[in-house]
């Protein structure tokens, strides 16, 4: 049953999201298509509470319980970045808004990686937390090892997204050359 909400939530997530951008852009309803916008934190907070009811009513700390906590998790760290991405690109492709700016190259990307892995770092922070209380809260006799288990995983997500960084931060992605520029190997000698 838990996993099941985890996909309508997520589904439901994609819903509302297309949505609201529709009636923002499509239907030019700025207003009611944010409202739809802001919809979207009840699907976590349903997922919650389903969550702590299943656990009150003496489920056993499981594997879903930890998939519903790292969800939430990366909701709070990822949710609103990608609203806001999709945002842009949908004002760009349907209200002629300005093309939005890609994450760059040399250092520019290397802090676009590091912002990114920071969103990474709160995901796993509030993930952690919540597994933490479902620990505390199923009590000594229940086996959390499983809840435990996904702890160390958002530890090991956030230690591969630094190692990702860091590699963006040492070999920087460099900028394509252009055509026509004096360093460029499309420009032939002589020409």
């Amino acid at each position: 049953m838990l996993v099941t909400l985890i996909i309508a939530c997520e589904v439901g997530f994609w819903l509302l999201l297309a949505g609201g951008l529709a009636l923002r852009y499509l239907a030019r309803m700025p207003r009611l298509g944010a409202a739809v916008l802001l919809c979207e934190p009840l699907l976590e907070l349903v997922l919650l509470v389903a969550t702590t009811l299943d656990l009150r009513n003496g489920g056993e700390p499981s594997w879903r319980h930890g998939l519903a906590a790292v969800y939430i998790g990366y909701t709070v760290g990822y949710g609103h970045y990608t609203v806001k991405w999709l945002d842009r690109h949908a004002a760009y492709r349907f209200a002629g808004g300005p093309k939005p700016a890609g994450a760059g190259y040399g250092k520019e990307r290397a802090v676009h990686e590091w912002k990114l892995w920071l969103r990474t770092l709160a995901g796993a922070a509030v993930a952690a937390a919540l597994l933490q209380g479902a620990i505390w809260y199923a009590g000594g006799a229940a086996d959390t090892s499983a809840l435990e288990a996904c702890q160390f995983a958002v530890l090991r997500a956030v230690g591969i997204h630094a190692v990702v960084a860091a590699a963006y931060t040492i070999w920087p992605p460099k900028a394509p050359a252009v055509a026509g520029a004096p360093d460029s190997p499309l420009v032939k000698d002589g020409s």
